[in-house]
């Protein structure tokens, strides 16, 4: 355990030094003020604010979190500076599961630290339900944990630090884009355009299913689970076992990939 805090606050003042937790809670606080008040000219409701906040969690904080790990392993590798670590009586596992945690402790930092000040202002000015805003956060801090471990995970495996870089960029491209294009696309040629943008028309549970096993989908139906004036907001019909399992697999994406990571590095030569 002890080797393991040591990995996590290397981690978290490497970020702290460099000024990336300041600037990144900045960036939450200001984008959250700006779609709560700027965006209609008054300060808007919970739902109304989520709602908008949603596009740029799903934009920003795959991001963050994949820049943060893609060269954790792979870049210290590549410079040299894994080889000194290990060369201290810390085991790999202690490496990957120290790492993991320091840098989610500087996401949930930036993270409560801009979301939650920016909540404070709104229920000021606006007032807001503390329980559906903390399930945002938790949301959006589940999400972070998920790209995290996928971003060690290829670490891990691959041994350059272009290659890591691409596929962070790739995973990226995969989940925000290409996914929801594919399930889209499936949905046309079944039932057909003109069934599809019928208002009545629900999608079939196979469907929702394979949306959630992205975590961005997860993320969204979290949320739209947990925080009821947006669903009436968005006008979307939501299954009720999406809200249950969504939290389920964005943990199930924090565990598996991280467990991997765990196998790949230990069996890694440096």
């Amino acid at each position: 355990m002890n080797g393991i805090f040591v990995i996590a606050k290397k981690e978290f003042m490497d970020n702290w030094r460099n000024k990336w937790i300041i600037a990144t809670s900045a960036i939450f606080l200001i984008l959250t003020l700006v779609t709560s008040y700027f965006s209609t000219g008054k300060w808007s409701d919970i739902g109304s604010t989520i709602a908008g906040m949603e596009t740029f969690v799903i934009l920003l904080i795959p991001i963050i979190s994949l820049m943060l790990g893609y060269a954790t392993i792979a870049g210290e590798a590549e410079r040299g500076s894994l080889s000194l670590i290990l060369s201290y009586p810390i085991n790999r596992k202690e490496v990957i599961i120290g790492k993991f945690f320091g840098l989610c402790l500087v996401v949930a930092t930036t993270i409560f630290l801009g979301f939650g000040i920016a909540g404070i202002v709104i229920a000021i000015k606006a007032g807001i339900d503390a329980a559906e805003y903390l399930s945002f956060l938790i949301a959006s801090l589940l999400l972070s944990m998920s790209y995290i471990s996928i971003s060690i995970l290829f670490s891990s495996l691959l041994k350059k630090r272009s290659t890591a870089l691409g596929t962070a960029i790739f995973i990226w491209f995969l989940f925000s884009m290409i996914w929801g294009m594919i399930l889209f696309g499936i949905l046309v040629i079944k039932y057909g355009m003109d069934i599809i943008m019928q208002e009545s028309w629900i999608a079939p549970d196979w469907y929702y299913i394979a949306a959630m096993i992205n975590p961005n989908q997860s993320f969204e139906m979290f949320v739209a689970a947990n925080v009821k004036p947006l669903q009436q907001l968005q006008r979307i019909y939501l299954p009720s076992y999406c809200g249950s399992f969504s939290p389920l697999v964005l943990i199930l994406w924090i565990i598996i990939p991280l467990i991997l990571a765990i196998f790949f590095f230990e069996n890694r030569d440096l």
